[in-house]
């Protein structure tokens, strides 16, 4: 049967652990975030994007599909307020599996192959065999709660944040990370170099790392 086939019927992820090994492997993942940020540190408005730059959408949506190893797949990690904006015009994701951090849906929206209780829920799940097995990256796009607890877990590495050059009207902002400690890469293999501008709009791609041992 074909991996993806054994995620149907969809379920929440606690009934997910039944599948671990007998031996309790883990089988630790990169965990990365991604989001746009204003100048003001802004994410969203109402419960969307507050800028229209679709070049850099598609930037986005290429750096979470995108996978080195043919055959594996992603890990995108939902807020419930980040999946409903997109979930009818964005799902599915090719070579992703997505799972939702809820404490109380009982069950899983369309596209959605798990429903988490917390974002370590998800992780373990992640980290376990056999979905391990089949997994290389896991991805958090929002909300705020999923990327504060997700960047201070000891498997996050980087932080890709496209910094958009001006302020925004906001009411939901990406949190503050340590600079010191997620340090940002004067040059990155694969993200565009350079200050780009779209819709009049200027912005550009940055990735913060941290030296992370995976053990």
């Amino acid at each position: 049967m074909h991996f993806i086939e054994q995620l149907k019927p969809r379920v929440s992820c606690h009934l997910s652990f039944i599948m671990c090994d007998a031996e309790g492997r883990v089988d630790p993942k990169p965990i990365r975030l991604v989001a746009a940020v204003s100048r003001n540190m802004g994410i969203g408005q109402k419960g969307d994007l507050p800028w229209n730059l679709p070049n850099e959408f598609k930037y986005f949506i290429e750096k979470i599909t995108s996978v080195v190893e043919p055959g594996k797949k992603n890990l995108i990690i939902w807020g419930r307020k980040t999946l409903e904006p997109f979930a009818e015009t964005l799902l599915p994701l090719p070579n992703c599996i997505n799972a939702l951090l809820s404490r109380t849906l009982s069950s899983a929206p369309e596209y959605v192959h798990y429903v988490c209780p917390s974002m370590m829920d998800a992780i373990k799940m992640a980290s376990t065999p056999p979905l391990s097995e089949n997994l290389e990256t896991i991805w958090v796009i929002g909300g705020v709660e999923p990327y504060a607890e997700a960047m201070k877990h000891s498997w996050c590495d980087q932080i890709h944040i496209t910094d958009i050059m001006e302020d925004f009207d906001c009411d939901t902002f990406f949190p503050e990370f340590d600079r010191d400690v997620f340090k940002l890469a004067k040059e990155f293999p694969g993200i565009p170099t350079g200050i780009q501008e779209e819709n009049g709009i200027k912005y550009a791609f940055q990735v913060y790392q941290r030296d992370v041992l995976f053990t």
